[in-house]
């Protein structure tokens, strides 16, 4: 087993340490007899670092991932395989920017977490760190605006406050005892406690702020709805500034976009959406009356033949949504027709249609087109629409497939 120090100093950012074995496998990685580095695990990611061998000091071995096995022994994965024997007396770096934003997210999590128990009694049922973000799910069925903010509030007032946060160890019995937030699931002979004074008492192996006013600030982002109650999530410290200035740089441009003050975008915002709409609804209805009008004068140009029409046009001009519309207003009009239609604009596409009753399966028509044009489609007997790959080769096969359905 490893003997974790960072269990009793989370600003230990380097240790002395004596290899006890060397795993070359697929991911090389080293055993030391003890350790700073915290691996993943409850829900706070690992340490990353180098470990400098004493004899070799130019060599510096990058820690990528930390992982602890069932036994507590904890492997150092690096990038490269080292050159390093069993015995050898080593150095430990920790990397200081890393672990300082992981004690702040994982302290203020716990902040966080006691905040909507003592307002509201949600308790945290899981917590998440992630790279940009971090996120607590509540055990609770509905979750307000108005719960959110006033949970931040008091989790900022804490850290406002700058109470102790201490370490200490007590037996699984005493731990009943003591009123904490959550118990482990597991049985433990010795439990280590996370004590902020006054606040929070919690069973954890984390590593944490000395005070709660290095958390520096906690920042509330997003509240979801999850299958096991409410998800939050959160930014604390350094990158609570960063998420801060990023979004204020956003919402900045977009405001000089739109010429308005920032808290007028989300109105500037909706009015553009509403406008988009009408217009793009408006598009719909002309594309609608183009289409009819376009209809119709195929019609009038197209002879019969063996009692039906059959429209086969090539529109470069067009795309899939117009051959559409096309399509459905000349089988609409004309109760004898069979459309064979493409668009060559953007995308190719293909639509073919027949009037109900028309002796010719279009799906059919479809997949023998594609097959000598490649590419992909289908439909129904009344109609099929395909994206076909040789542009130039379709008004070819086209007049084939009218050949073939005027007999």
């Amino acid at each position: 087993m490893t003997e974790h120090l960072y269990y009793h100093d989370s600003f230990l950012y380097e240790f002395e340490a004596e290899v006890r074995n060397v795993v070359s496998d697929s991911r090389p990685a080293l055993i030391l007899d003890r350790t700073a580095f915290y691996p993943t695990s409850g829900g706070q990611v690992f340490d990353t670092g180098w470990i400098l061998p004493a004899n070799s000091p130019d060599q510096k071995l990058r820690v990528t991932e930390v992982e602890e096995r069932d036994d507590g022994t904890i492997l150092h994965f690096l990038e490269s395989a080292p050159a390093i024997e069993k015995g050898t007396r080593v150095r430990g770096l920790i990397d200081i920017d890393r672990r300082r934003d992981h004690m702040q997210q994982h302290s203020g999590q716990h902040v966080l977490s006691a905040a909507f128990v003592r307002l509201f009694q949600m308790p945290t049922v899981s917590f998440h760190m992630g790279a940009d973000y971090c996120s607590i799910d509540l055990d609770t069925k509905t979750l307000s605006a108005e719960q959110v903010e006033a949970a931040e509030a008091l989790a900022n007032d804490v850290v406002t406050q700058n109470r102790p946060v201490e370490v200490r160890f007590v037996t699984q019995e005493e731990a009943r005892g003591l009123g904490l937030r959550k118990l482990p699931p597991q049985e433990k002979d010795q439990l280590r406690l996370i004590d902020i004074h006054d606040f929070d008492l919690t069973a954890c192996g984390g590593t944490h702020v000395a005070g709660t006013g290095q958390i520096g600030c906690i920042l509330l982002r997003k509240t979801e709805k999850v299958k096991q109650g409410w998800r939050v999530e959160f930014v604390c410290g350094k990158r609570a500034v960063a998420t801060a200035r990023r979004d204020y740089t956003v919402l900045t441009e977009a405001a000089g976009l739109y010429s308005s003050r920032l808290w007028d975008v989300p109105q500037q915002i909706r009015k553009a959406l509403e406008e988009s709409r009408v217009s793009r609804k408006r598009r719909e209805q002309l594309l609608e009356e183009l289409a009819e009008l376009h209809a119709s004068r195929i019609l009038d140009e197209t002879p019969e033949t063996g009692g039906r029409k059959v429209v086969v046009r090539v529109l470069a001009d067009r795309d899939l949504t117009f051959i559409k519309l096309l399509a459905q207003r000349l089988t609409r009009q004309g109760g004898n027709v069979v459309a064979l239609l493409a668009a060559t604009s953007g995308q190719p596409a293909m639509v073919f249609a027949a009037s109900p009753g028309q002796p010719f399966d279009m799906g059919a028509l479809m997949r023998e087109a594609l097959e000598k044009l490649g590419g992909r489609g289908g439909g129904s007997k009344d109609m099929a629409q395909g994206g076909p790959q040789q542009v130039e080769a379709i008004p070819q096969v086209l007049a084939e497939l009218e050949s073939k359905i005027q007999g």
